[in-house]
């Protein structure tokens, strides 16, 4: 039997978050780990987008944000804020469902200082843990300004 994924030749793409506020969120983003945008911008609306989405009278706007370390034909961040919206439940790395974005960075504590001096919050300690025989990783969640955890890592020699 041959396996789904060889016939499906799948290839990530995006992941979407929806915003309260998605140019505020947008540069978030942009400031705090360089994504950079992906015109045009989005303003999605009609019939079509309604029959997809499965949310009558749905409108969205938004962009497309490149993430670092993956050049112009890597995976983006797509960020839209639609109408009707919908209300979010409270933020808990925990929750089940998509968890957390993840970002390498070269500093970990001081990634959580950027991301805290741009409207994110805190969630945890940074903590220092070893992964295997060799490795040592220091990492801790923050969130966006909107509640989305993002986990910031550094993986190094141990």
């Amino acid at each position: 039997m041959e396996r789904t994924s060889a016939v499906l030749g799948p290839r990530f793409v995006h992941t979407s978050i929806v915003a309260a506020d998605w140019r505020r969120l947008a540069a978030f983003y942009r400031d705090v780990f360089g994504c950079s945008a992906v015109p045009p911008e989005r303003d999605l609306q009609g019939d079509a987008f309604e029959r997809g989405t499965g949310v009558p009278t749905a409108t969205a706007r938004g962009v497309h944000l490149r993430l670092p370390g993956h050049g112009a034909d890597g995976p983006t961040l797509e960020i839209f804020q639609y109408s009707p919206g919908a209300d979010r439940p409270p933020t808990a790395v925990n929750r089940q469902g998509i968890a957390h974005l993840a970002f390498a960075v070269v500093d970990v504590a001081q990634a959580r200082a950027a991301v805290l001096a741009n409207g994110g919050g805190a969630v945890g300690d940074v903590v220092t843990t070893r992964i295997d025989a060799g490795r040592l990783v220091s990492w801790c969640y923050v969130t966006d300004p909107e509640g989305n955890v993002i986990e910031l890592q550094l993986v190094e020699a141990g």
